[in-house]
């Protein structure tokens, strides 16, 4: 019994360290996402537009999206958990108040099975992937958390039947905002590597397209005049020249202008009622993300698909210098076949 025993115990020990350190790391891991949801709906709540609490920029909701893509759905006490001490002081009650952390936190769970279920890939490298996060993570999937939300405030009254479609704009479009400018910027910022021998001149040219951004997104949401698609020609430019670590933050900056804007009533969004504000919103950041998520990932694409041709002409010559190593072609030796298109010259 002792030689069959004695063996297995180290075994056991090494299974349960494993063990004991992974329900650790989920620990320390739940403990960030509760963290980072908290600390994120506060500075969404700047922008609320209805009842101190409904916002067109939710951030929480794009980092409960990658905390699930990234470590799995047994991340999801951590958004009710966030959920649940953010909404407490908001009211209306406590059932109301679960109702919708129930929804907060069923929404990016939604989302993250939605995303899975298509083959989505976090390194957002395929068109595919970029056109699953907009249409199945952002605005399909955050759809559920802005209708139980905004049904529980009208069903506990604290909103009027009228006012239920409105409500359900801003918070449709402040989830869906979450996931569309902060997931891309999470999933691009696990990505980056500590850059060596950089160019000055690389430098200075993510600067100018950062602060060209910054001024056309100003300049387009503060002015009277339609001068929203001055921001395009930079999305262009970060997506083609930088791919997504590049278009993810022009794209933040500018949804970020276009959300203050859109709160302030300025601009664009001047004289327009909060249903048709939400609406041009939406509209705008949408096209934002889906012209820098669509760009940055057919470029990424083709640098891989050249990437691999490259190495495959290597293996191939490679694979043709040992094949015939020393078998060379004397120039001398080859007789040029001649042309069939050019006659042979008369015979004298």
């Amino acid at each position: 019994m002792h030689a069959l025993v004695g063996p297995q115990t180290p075994r056991k020990t090494d299974a349960r360290r494993l063990r004991l350190r992974q329900q650790a790391t989920d620990t320390l891991r739940l403990a960030v996402v509760i963290a980072a949801y908290y600390g994120s709906a506060k500075l969404g709540l700047e922008q609320q537009l209805v009842r101190g609490q409904v916002t067109p920029f939710w951030p929480p909701t794009g980092i409960a999206l990658v905390a699930l893509l990234l470590w799995g759905l047994r991340m999801w006490p951590g958004i009710a958990i966030g959920a649940l001490i953010v909404n407490v002081p908001l009211g209306p009650s406590i059932l109301p108040v679960l109702a919708i952390v129930a929804g907060n936190t069923i929404a990016p769970v939604c989302a993250c099975l939605l995303l899975r279920r298509v083959g989505f890939r976090v390194a957002l490298d395929r068109l595919q992937d970029a056109l699953a996060l907009v249409f199945l993570g952002a605005l399909a999937g955050m759809v559920i958390s802005a209708t139980i939300g905004t049904g529980v405030l009208v069903a506990s009254e604290a909103l009027t039947a009228h006012d239920f479609w409105p409500t359900w704009s801003v918070w449709w479009t402040g989830d869906a905002m979450g996931v569309l400018v902060i997931a891309p910027l999470l999933l691009a910022a696990r990505t980056l590597r500590r850059p060596h021998d950089v160019p000055v001149l690389r430098w200075v040219e993510a600067a100018v397209l950062l602060a060209g951004t910054a001024v056309a997104s100003l300049i387009g949401t503060r002015s009277s005049l339609s001068l929203l698609f001055l921001v395009v020609p930079f999305l262009i430019w970060a997506a083609f020249r930088f791919q997504l670590p590049g278009a993810a933050p022009c794209a933040l900056l500018t949804s970020l202008v276009a959300i203050s804007a859109g709160a302030d009533g300025t601009g664009p969004f001047s004289g327009q009622d909060l249903l048709a504000k939400m609406v041009t919103l939406q509209a705008f950041n949408g096209t934002v993300a889906l012209t820098a998520l669509l760009l940055s990932a057919a470029v990424t694409e083709r640098n891989q698909t050249l990437r691999v041709l490259e190495e495959s002409c290597e293996r191939l010559t490679e694979a043709l210098s040992r094949l015939l190593p020393d078998h060379t072609l004397d120039q001398r030796q080859v007789r040029p076949r001649p042309d069939r298109a050019t006659p042979h010259p008369p015979a004298r």
